[in-house]
């Protein structure tokens, strides 16, 4: 919960004083710490979970070590339930921490033991707890609808430019360009920079000599300006949140307007005596 909410809880009347000490208590800075430190510490373990030889030796004391973490993470959520009771499903870092053990308490039996393998999800708490990592989120979340025109400029631009080399080398290279998917799959392996001269675009040429006037200008406009147009959307976004507000414009003691209307004929009056 924010600090907002916090105060929100406070100034309610006839919240019972224990749940006000209570929410305090739970959103200190001390609490707070210690539940990062379990969820690094559940990160690593999850990790380690990952080596067959350390779960042949002890799989035990790490499965015990996992449950204790996600015994704490529990015993959170119940205490801030019982602070905040309604206001807590107001908050969508709460909503996120309910999903995230949720996966982590799914049953381990029959079809829904797959999504025991979703407990790593929980190392994703750090952006509820992290104020510095929630506010790189809200700042992504803020900045969608500005990347939407971004992606729509995409699409539009990837869809010709498949066509357009579904056309040219389908025929002659149909494993990169042989229909439109294949096509806007290999444009994409060109975008990301990953091997496209050598293992793409010089076999072409053997071919199409003239290859190179199609992906030039394709990798500058896909790769170095709509790119580079989500990362700036991105940045700004982050400026705004960060910037603090402005603040209002201080109001005039009272008295000023005639303060300044006697001054003004002061000096009108001393001027006429000068000439």
């Amino acid at each position: 919960m924010s600090d907002l909410d916090l105060q929100r809880l406070q100034q309610q009347p006839g919240v019972a004083p224990w749940r006000v000490r209570l929410a305090v208590w739970v959103e200190s800075g001390r609490v707070q710490a210690f539940v990062v430190g379990v969820i690094l510490f559940n990160a690593a373990i999850l990790g380690l979970e990952t080596n067959p030889a350390l779960m042949a030796s002890h799989g035990h004391l790490l499965k015990l070590l996992d449950k204790s973490c996600l015994l704490v993470f529990c015993v959170e959520i119940a205490l801030k339930l019982l602070a905040y009771r309604g206001a807590f499903w107001r908050s969508g870092w709460n909503l996120f921490d309910v999903v995230v053990i949720g996966f982590a308490l799914a049953p381990g039996a029959g079809p829904w033991a797959v999504l025991r393998s979703l407990r790593v999800l929980r190392v994703l708490r750090l952006l509820t707890v992290v104020p510095a990592l929630r506010r790189v989120v809200a700042a992504f979340l803020h900045s969608i609808p500005g990347l939407l025109g971004v992606v729509a400029v995409m699409a539009v631009f990837f869809y010709t430019a498949g066509v357009l080399a579904t056309k040219l080398f389908g025929a002659t290279h149909p494993e990169w360009f042989g229909n439109l998917g294949g096509s806007l799959y290999s444009l994409f392996q060109v975008m990301t920079l990953e091997s496209w001269s050598m293992g793409m675009v010089r076999p072409l040429m053997e071919t199409h000599p003239w290859a190179w006037a199609f992906f030039v200008p394709f990798i500058v406009v896909a790769t170095f300006t709509i790119l580079n147009l989500f990362i700036g959307i991105i940045v700004s976004t982050m400026q705004e949140l960060n910037t603090p507000p402005a603040p209002p414009p201080l109001a005039p003691p009272p008295g000023t307007a005639e303060l300044i209307a006697r001054l003004e004929t002061d000096l009108a009056e001393l001027k006429r005596r000068l000439r």
